[in-house]
């Protein structure tokens, strides 16, 4: 393989790619890789940067801005002295207030040319606070000799690496603030090399840590960890195998929970449960997804990919009936929970979606109105197997506008089925991670 020529090139930029970074090409024919879109990290729409190659594949090329030449009015200063090395976050040099319209255009270009559809109408953004507002998530862990030091923190946009944070203003202050503190427990640890991770979530009342150890702790260890849990109001975990091996360590019995007040509803959850990031957001599209559903009394409505029931206990306060559908077993006994916690008659089903459904009853049960909620990979299978004949109306909650455009290209061009409307919304500020929610009514 050719070595990479590192040396510094003048470019504009033209676009701005999904993940974040400048699009550009280079225009003349005697540079090496003419004519191919380059990726350059660093840099917005509009701009003139200085700039230099740091990877180079077949149909495109990689760059990292040294210098700004023309900066775009969009530029503000990053909050964060880690961003540019930490990969936590993409857009912190981009206005908080453009950000949002970026992320619009990723999901109707992508609907556009994945799913070849167009919505009638584009709902207004959904935003709320762009910083501290991160509730759970994983900090990656190690010990390395050279620095003397053991690393806490997000991967590196070089994966290989872990960032050497101080404090990260993305998640909620209580932990951001306290990962130089987390870093020089873990240090003062007999095990701080078998500590490969530690996964943080929150609830109204209880935030969670939990350490995840490759061989066990000794008591010195975990003295440390219950004094540390206590000086800063954790709740501390230890996980030593698989999911199923997570237990408290301090206090005895944690208990975690969040509230959805205009529903009346708390939701409990164990420390590894899968909640939304941003408590604020979620609010909001609970009651936007609630609202495109536009449920009678009487109507019996299908939440697929449901979780702990996050959309289908606020919609049991006014549907006839609900079912929720998940894959994860452990969930689907915690929604039942958390049903009979609040109250509510609910029918949960656990099923793996990605899979043959025609030995399930409720497949063929028949309904009024659908919600989906899935992962990355989209509900195209699920979808291709549901009768949906008899349903009124379908609201397609989405983490990955790609997965969400080839689904909605099926339900449009397949199905028949019309777009009535789609758009974004801000779950993870500052980073180029696209939420988006669809509303589709038969044709």
């Amino acid at each position: 393989m050719a070595r990479l020529d590192q040396t510094p090139f003048e470019i504009q930029i033209t676009d701005l790619s999904h993940d974040g970074r400048g699009v550009a090409r280079r225009a003349d024919p005697k540079s090496p890789g003419a004519g191919k879109a380059i990726f350059v990290a660093g840099a917005l729409l509009g701009e003139t940067v200085v700039a230099q190659q740091t990877a180079r594949h077949r149909h495109f090329d990689e760059a990292r801005t040294l210098e700004v030449l023309v900066a775009s009015p969009d530029r503000v200063p990053a909050r964060c002295p880690h961003f540019g090395t930490c990969g936590g976050c993409a857009l912190q040099h981009l206005d908080e207030s453009k950000q949002i319209h970026v992320k619009q255009r990723v999901l109707l270009e992508n609907l556009e040319r994945i799913g070849h559809v167009t919505p009638e109408s584009v709902l207004p953004p959904l935003v709320d606070a762009a910083w501290g507002y991160r509730r759970k998530g994983r900090f990656s862990v190690r010990r390395v000799e050279k620095k003397d030091k053991t690393l806490v923190g997000f991967r590196e946009q070089d994966p290989r690496f872990v960032a050497d944070l101080v404090e990260c203003h993305t998640v909620m202050p209580e932990i951001g603030t306290k990962i130089a503190a987390l870093s020089a427990l873990i240090d003062g640890m007999d095990g701080r090399r078998d500590i490969p991770q530690v996964e943080f979530i929150a609830g109204d009342d209880t935030i969670a840590l939990v350490f995840r150890h490759l061989q066990p702790l000794s008591e010195h260890d975990q003295a440390a960890l219950t004094a540390f849990a206590q000086a800063h109001d954790f709740a501390i975990f230890l996980q030593p195998g698989g999911v199923d091996t997570v237990h408290p360590l301090w206090p005895h019995a944690p208990r975690l929970a969040f509230t959805l007040p205009a529903w009346d509803i708390e939701l409990l959850f164990r420390p590894l449960d899968f909640i939304q990031v941003n408590a604020g957001l979620n609010q909001q599209m609970i009651a936007s997804a609630l609202s495109l559903l536009d449920v009678q009394p009487g109507e019996r409505v299908l939440d697929l990919f449901c979780g702990l029931g996050n959309f289908t206990l606020p919609l049991a306060r006014t549907a006839g009936q609900v079912v929720g559908v998940e894959g994860d077993a452990g969930l689907i006994r915690r929604a039942r929970e958390n049903a009979t916690h609040n109250g509510l008659d609910v029918e949960f089903h656990a099923a793996d979606l990605a899979q043959d459904l025609s030995g399930h009853a409720w497949m063929r049960a028949g309904f009024d109105r659908l919600l989906l909620d899935p992962p990355r990979s989209g509900a195209d299978v699920v979808l291709k197997q549901l009768p949906l004949g008899g349903l009124k109306r379908i609201v397609y909650v989405s983490c990955h506008p790609a997965s969400l455009a080839r689904d909605a290209g099926f339900l449009v061009n397949e199905r028949g089925w019309k777009l009535r409307a789609a758009g974004v919304m801000d779950m993870f500020p500052h980073t180029a991670h696209v939420e988006s929610i669809a509303m589709f009514e038969p044709r």
